[in-house]
């Protein structure tokens, strides 16, 4: 694997300057059960910990353009956590307040961080993202806009379906095109890209980038966990349908209905939806940071998870070669912590049983004693 770190913009007026400037690292190469380049998108590394930082950053930024008393603008944000995290950094680079309602099963630990990130407001409500959203809009901001002789104007932040958090999320695919030409790749595109889908924000930023650089034709991976596979069961039925609930773990692709272009764009023929388990997202996670020393919520391990136990090949249809090149985003995601990956793995252990042993990388279930063999 070799990380693509998020580019810094050239020059000085960046379009996306709230996403993170760093240079790239250069890393070792690790043993996947893929026979091919696998390059790591570390959007891991964005000022939220996530690539939300990018979209609603520039959200942010176009709608403070947009507006005709700056000063006076309050942002609502509903999420499930690394959205709302997101736009309370954003908002705070920007000098502007931010109040975030999420749904009652954010956990205790994804609130705090919210809080801590300095947030003007966390208010908890509804059984899934969809209620926390509706109430967001219908009480929260009516209420707000009511309250004493403040004067504010009240900016609804989407957490995935808007044409300006496209445009920010379709930077990262420019970035992997500069970064692949700097690895002696030219012009040519990946052999494939993998992305999770929750509401399909990222997913049409990746393929709107790709469009951009002429590579409409390269196969894109969409990926998501059975219970919270709403592009998965639309295209299965043939229509955009929405599911009645989220059973998955992955909370962070938690959304019942993914927006419409999602949708559209997940009929393109060079997509190929792929729906995996809990266990297989949980594995993603803790091999990842056995072998990269990085954390990351079971809606982006699920992309590691494809890389394994020859998974990849076989959604493809075709073989890779040692100078094939997949790029994999790793989207991140700030509500996870060791213990929660230590929990994943004891309890999902046995997904690794029929897995091929890695000789660096003991585990519970390729080394039940500690010693690789």
């Amino acid at each position: 694997n070799r990380p693509l770190s998020p580019e810094p913009q050239a020059g000085t007026s960046s379009p996306f300057p709230l996403q993170r400037k760093k240079g790239r690292r250069k890393a070792h190469e690790v043993q996947l059960t893929v026979p091919s380049r696998v390059f790591l998108k570390l959007e891991t590394l964005q000022p939220s910990g996530s690539f939300k930082s990018r979209g609603i950053g520039h959200y942010l930024q176009r709608a403070l353009i947009r507006s005709t008393s700056r000063d006076t603008v309050h942002f609502y944000s509903s999420s499930g956590g690394n959205a709302g995290l997101a736009c309370v950094y954003a908002a705070r680079a920007l000098g502007r307040p931010a109040t975030v309602v999420v749904p009652l099963s954010t956990s205790a630990f994804m609130i705090a961080k919210l809080r801590a990130a300095g947030a003007a407001e966390v208010l908890q409500f509804g059984e899934s993202w969809s209620e926390a959203d509706a109430y967001l809009r219908g009480v929260v901001m009516r209420e707000e806009a009511r309250v004493g002789e403040k004067v504010e104007e009240a900016v609804y932040v989407p957490p995935f379906d808007h044409s300006d958090i496209w445009e920010g999320n379709a930077s990262l695919m420019e970035e992997v095109g500069l970064q692949l030409r700097r690895e002696g790749g030219g012009d040519e595109p990946p052999d494939a890209v993998i992305c999770s889908v929750g509401g399909g924000g990222l997913f049409n930023g990746v393929m709107q980038g790709l469009d951009r650089l002429g590579w409409s034709d390269t196969p894109v991976l969409a990926v998501e966990t059975q219970g919270a596979e709403s592009l998965g069961a639309s295209l299965r039925h043939g229509k955009h349908v929405t599911l009645p609930g989220i059973t998955s773990l992955a909370k962070s692709l938690g959304a019942t209905r993914v927006c419409d272009r999602a949708y559209e764009n997940g009929q393109w023929a060079s997509v190929t939806s792929v729906v995996l388990s809990d266990a297989e997202a949980a594995m993603g996670c803790w091999r990842l940071a056995d072998v990269e020393r990085m954390l990351v919520e079971m809606a982006c391990g699920v992309n590691v998870a494809l890389c394994y136990d020859g998974r990849l090949e076989k959604v493809l249809g075709r073989r890779l070669t040692k100078e094939s090149r997949v790029v994999v985003v790793l989207c991140g995601g700030s509500n996870v912590t060791v213990d929660m990956v230590v929990e994943w793995r004891t309890r999902f252990g046995g997904v690794e049983r029929a897995m091929p042993k890695m000789r660096d990388v003991p585990s519970a279930e390729t080394a039940p004693n500690g010693v690789a063999t």
